[in-house]
């Protein structure tokens, strides 16, 4: 939560165990331990700003009605010199707190003076995490649920960020395996086929263009030099040119979309130094493995998975799941970050509990793992899905999504539900400027500010920021409910990243923009009275910089005129 908002509650929380004392010093109350109660918001604010359980948690220990000893602690609950004007009993017991004026000119007066800082906490205290996520096939174009991944992922190391944690992004590079023998058999057919005849595409390999356009690029370069090569060399060698294009290519693209990697990790650097050999001879040695029919099996249900798994085949060749359990044994415990994220597809249910089982079974603690599962997307336009892209006529990729609609409003969508939830992207809405279009609305709230600010300047009104004193005359229930939304920002990012839902954040500042716009049919920003009409610019100026700080933190542009 904000300083201003937590150094409330505990101000707080300090004047009701003051209360409590001097009620049982004075025989309103017995003596008796001081039992743990909460201070929360209400959901109905006609029920306080902040209330608290104190009296039902003290009915045990007092001995008493839950509404007695509210009233003893009433009767003795000193709130001078505090945000709080005033408390009510409710009910059988309940403790209503009502903030006074002077909190709510705090409030403003915080967001002008922390600026784009405002928001951010020590919540996470460095804590340093590895954020996962897209970690495409680097063997052909990324899909519609790339798009999704990546916006969730890169949305969700920016909201840690803003909690207080150190947070790095890293896409996960699978370049060995069996996607790459594939990859190299098809070009390989691609290449040869320019040359001869007679060679045919199997069907389980990649048709895509992108091979096509691989092999004849590889042909201009070589010629047929690789024609009557072994296939070991023609297949290393056609990978070996295409593959980092492909990586290149994804880069490329993921920069367009906002998108940058503090590391792109090979999986081919696990099998190169040894590390994948290593997990499995440290797998052996903690006696968590078996032979079976040849092949080497980890005692996977011993810790949680459902089943034991292969992770040797009969032929020698270390199954998928071996370099995966090297990389996260290289995330917590080589590179010792204190949790790893990983964002994957909703596909990868059932690799939770085996990573997790594996992490365990090598000493490591597997809640430092979390895995985030995303949902998978619908493309639509109204009623209609869609599946093809307009242009191309082919499946939408994320380069031809970023063509469809803009990039604000693709990192914005993708974030509007949380990611275990499935979606509905309308592309007819997300290239919309309208209210309707919920990007557009928040980004219009922020031109809006700045077109009253730029109102003023032109007419000569002094726009400096209000003090205390004038802050005190914003009393209008549209102005109240404003400020109490921006005193939230700090906890929303707490919750955000607690949740590994950057989708609160989304929410929070559609709420802000709405709140904003209420408030300014309701009252009349460029007043007569000088004095009110400072004090409705310096709380504009305020809602201004934390849809300003939202949106940069979402990597979404922010507009001043529209």
């Amino acid at each position: 939560m904000s300083k201003i908002v937590k150094e409330t509650q505990l101000e707080l929380k300090k004047r009701i165990v003051n209360a409590v004392e001097k009620a049982m010093e004075n025989g309103e109350l017995p003596k008796a331990e001081i039992p743990e109660f909460i201070i929360e918001v209400p959901s109905n604010r006609e029920n306080g700003d902040f209330s608290s359980n104190i009296a039902m948690a003290g009915a045990r220990a007092f001995k008493n009605a839950p509404r007695k000893i509210a009233e003893a602690i009433q009767n003795n609950l000193e709130l001078e010199n505090t945000y709080f004007e005033k408390c009510e009993i409710a009910g059988p017991g309940f403790m209503n707190f009502y903030l006074g004026q002077s909190y709510y000119s705090a409030v403003v007066e915080d967001v002008l003076e922390k600026g784009e800082d405002y928001g951010k906490s020590d919540y996470g205290n460095g804590k340093r995490v590895l954020v996962e996520f897209v970690s495409a096939n680097p063997t052909g174009p990324m899909h519609i649920g790339n798009a999704r991944g990546g916006a969730i992922g890169d949305c969700l190391a920016a909201v840690l960020d803003q909690a207080g944690y150190y947070v790095e992004r890293e896409f996960y590079v699978n370049d060995a395996g069996n996607q790459i023998e594939k990859f190299g058999l098809s070009l390989e057919v691609r290449y040869l086929q320019i040359y001869k005849d007679d060679v045919e595409m199997p069907e389980d390999a990649y048709h895509g263009a992108d091979i096509t356009a691989h092999a004849e690029a590889f042909a201009k370069e070589y010629g047929d030099k690789f024609v009557n090569a072994s296939t070991e060399e023609r297949r290393k060698a056609l990978v070996e040119f295409a593959l980092p294009k492909n990586i290149a290519g994804l880069e490329e693209d993921l920069l367009k979309y906002r998108i940058k990697y503090n590391h792109w990790f090979k999986e081919s650097t696990l099998h190169n130094n040894g590390a994948v050999d290593e997990v499995i001879n440290k797998l052996k040695e903690k006696g968590v493995t078996y032979e079976k029919e040849g092949a080497l099996w980890f005692k996977a249900s011993e810790f949680g998975n459902d089943k034991d798994i292969v992770l040797v085949r009969a032929n020698g060749i270390p199954t998928y799941i071996v370099p995966d359990i090297a990389y996260h044994y290289n995330k917590l415990v080589t590179r010792k970050f204190d949790k790893a994220i990983d964002v994957l597809g909703a596909d990868h249910h059932g690799y939770v509990p085996r990573m997790k089982a594996a992490l365990t079974a090598l000493g490591v603690d597997a809640s430092r793992l979390d895995i985030v599962i995303m949902q998978m997307v619908r493309l639509v336009r109204g009623e209609e899905t869609i599946k093809l892209s307009k242009r191309s006529g082919k499946a939408i990729t994320l380069s031809t999504l970023l063509e469809e609609v803009p990039i604000d409003a693709a990192r914005f969508f993708f974030n509007l539900r949380e990611p275990n939830s499935h979606f509905d992207f309308d592309l007819d809405l997300a290239a919309e400027k309208s209210s309707e279009n919920p990007v557009y609305y928040v980004q219009y709230a922020h031109a809006r500010i700045c077109s009253i600010l730029k109102k003023a300047k032109e007419q000569g009104i002094d726009v400096e920021n209000a003090t205390s004193e004038q802050l005190a005359l914003l009393v209008a229930p549209e102005e109240k409910e404003l400020i109490r939304h921006l005193s939230m920002l700090t906890d929303e990012y707490i919750s955000a990243a607690v949740a590994y839902d950057p989708a609160k954040i989304t929410r929070y500042v559609i709420d802000l923009a709405t709140l904003f716009h209420k408030f300014y049919n309701a009252n009349r920003v460029i007043d007569e009275n000088e004095t009110l009409m400072r004090a409705r610019l310096t709380l504009c100026k305020a809602v201004k910089q934390v849809i300003k700080n939202v949106l940069e933190t979402l990597k979404i542009s922010v507009p001043e005129s529209m």
